[in-house]
C-alpha cells in the first residue's frame, strides 16, 4: 500500500472518530457513557483475539 493511501486512511479514521464524538456530545450523551462503551468495545476485540 502506498504511503499516501495509508496516511489518507489514518486521516479518515481520525476524522470519523472526531465526528462521532462531536455528534454524541451534541446529542447529550455523557462522556462517561462514551468511555464505558469504548472500553467494552476494546474488551470485545481483545477477547476475540484470544480465540
Amino acid at each position: 500500500m502506498p504511503l499516501t493511501s495509508f496516511l489518507g486512511l489514518i486521516a479518515l479514521v481520525i476524522l470519523a472518530a472526531g465526528l462521532t464524538l462531536l455528534v454524541a456530545l451534541n446529542l447529550g450523551v455523557p462522556v462517561s457513557v462514551i468511555a464505558i462503551l469504548a472500553m467494552l468495545g476494546s474488551l470485545a476485540l481483545g477477547m476475540k483475539q484470544w480465540r
